[in-house]
Order: structure tokens, then C-alpha cells, then sequence
């Protein structure tokens, strides 16, 4: 969550004052500041997604518009307070909550030029973060920081994974593409690697489908493969999790058992008390 960018001096008590309510949750203001922040987002990401139904915003558009600069009016005020009440304010411009504060801004004043731009409050939701830190669930984050230490050792990997599928598919839709013969949803090399990509993941749109004995004979076992493709990744990951916990957990000093809870009191494998 935000890291404590150091109070402002003595000088402008108000502004530690505000601070702390701004930036804490471990006051009853604070705790409210952040619940009210919390059901601002709600209700701003509901009329954004009301806005894309036709028979809603044709009733109730003016009122969605007045709301949404009500919010807005909101969070630009709280964007500037955070700025002068923080005393390291490049720390916090460039956080990943300063980012984000920023951009939950951004797209209503880009869609005075650009409308569209407006669906991009639903960046909105990301500040929906800071439930942790209100409810005191910090704990979860740390969850959050084994699955992306794992995903950045296994990136190496990954990409290697992933050419190698890129790879698969473009010779099987090159495969499909002569044994289809041109038929309809194969009448080019892109169309059956499309095709490939999608049956492979087992996504199975339905949309192109092969006719030739052949083709659907290929297409079984590319199925197949798709069932093994995918179980490649998740191993990979999991595998990287597992090796981060036990290097950063617990380890028990009778059989060497590094899959231990955090709140474990003795070992699942042995019952060795854990230190």
C-alpha cells in the first residue's frame, strides 16, 4: 500500500492532521475517508457501465453526467490534498496508488476532447485496492507478491513456452490450410492459424470448423494437446511459487518440509514443532 512519505514539519500541523486521514486507516476519519472513497468508486464505475446501456443513458444521461463531474470534482480535490500534504511528493507521483489516483482523473478531462475516452474511468476500480489496507488485510498482499515473484522468474520460460506455441500453431494452420483446401473459414494460411491458436487453447469459438475426415482427424488431436499445452504454464508457476515460499517461509528442522502455513504451529508432514 502507500509507504509513509515521511510528515510535513511542525509548521503545518493541519497538514499532518490531514495526513494522517488522507493516507492512514488506523483512525476512525481516516476509516471513514476511505469507506466514503470506496462507495464513490462504486457508484462511479455503476454509472459508467449504465452509460453503455442504450435505454438507460437515453432516460437518465443528464443525471449520469452531473454525477460523474460531482465524482470527479471529488477525487481531483483528494488528488491535489494527497500532493500538498505529502512531503516527498515525487514518491508519491510515481507510487503505483499515485499513478493510479492520477489516472481515476484523467480520462473525464480527456473526454471533454475525446468522449470515448470517458470508458476509461473504469481505471477506477483500481483504487478499489486500498480495501486491504482499510480492513487490515495486508496479509493478502503478501499472497499477491509470491504469485508476481514467481511470474517474473518464470518469465524466461514463459517465453520460451510461448514461441514455442506460436511456433506450433503457425505450422498446424499452415497443415489445415492445405488439407481444408480453401474451404470456407480456411482461405488463407492467417485464417487457419487463427483457427489453430483457438483450438489449441481450447477456447473453441465454433466460429470455423474443419470438413475433411482429415481435417477433423487433425483437429481432434490438436485438441488434445491443448489439454497438455495449458498445464505447461501453471507447472511452471507453481513450481516458482513453491521454491519462493520455502525461501522465504518457514522450514522444518526434523524432515525439511518447506509447504508450511504461515500460522502453522507444528509441521504437516513429521508434527515437529515449528519454531
Amino acid at each position: 500500500m502507500e509507504k509513509e512519505h515521511d510528515f510535513i514539519p511542525e509548521r503545518a500541523k493541519w497538514k499532518r492532521q490531514l495526513f494522517r486521514v488522507i493516507f492512514k486507516a488506523d483512525t476512525k476519519s481516516g476509516k471513514t475517508f476511505d469507506m466514503l472513497l470506496l462507495l464513490l468508486i462504486l457508484i462511479s464505475t455503476f454509472i459508467i457501465m449504465m452509460e453503455s446501456v442504450a435505454i438507460f443513458d437515453a432516460k437518465l444521461h443528464r443525471t449520469f453526467v452531473i454525477l460523474e463531474i460531482i465524482i470527479t470534482v471529488i477525487f481531483s480535490v483528494e488528488y491535489v490534498l494527497r500532493i500538498l500534504t505529502v512531503r516527498n511528493k515525487r514518491a508519491y507521483l510515481f507510487s503505483f496508488f499515485g499513478i493510479i489516483d492520477f489516472l481515476a482523473i484523467l480520462p473525464f478531462y480527456l473526454s471533454l476532447f475525446i468522449p470515448i475516452t470517458k470508458y476509461f474511468l473504469i481505471l477506477r476500480m483500481l483504487r478499489m485496492l486500498r480495501v486491504f489496507r482499510v480492513f487490515n488485510l495486508l496479509d493478502f498482499m503478501n499472497d499477491g507478491y509470491y504469485i508476481v515473484t514467481a511470474l517474473k522468474n518464470s518469465s524466461r520460460k514463459i517465453y520460451i513456452f510461448l514461441l514455442f506455441l506460436m511456433i506450433f500453431s503457425v505450422i498446424v494452420g499452415s497443415m489445415m490450410f492445405m488439407v481444408e483446401g480453401h474451404r470456407e473459414g480456411f482461405e488463407s494460411i492467417p485464417q487457419s492459424v487463427y483457427w489453430a491458436v483457438v483450438t489449441v487453447t481450447t477456447v473453441g469459438y465454433g466460429d470455423v470448423s474443419p470438413g475433411t475426415p482429415f481435417g477433423k482427424f487433425l483437429s481432434v488431436l490438436l485438441m488434445l494437446a491443448g489439454y497438455s499445452i495449458i498445464a505447461v504454464p501453471t507447472g511452471i508457476v507453481t513450481a516458482e511459487m513453491r521454491a519462493k515460499r520455502q525461501e522465504l517461509g518457514k522450514v522444518c528442522d526434523r524432515c525439511g518440509n518447506g509447504d508450511i502455513d504461515d500460522n502453522a504451529r507444528f509441521c504437516k508432514i513429521c508434527g515437529e514443532k515449528i519454531i
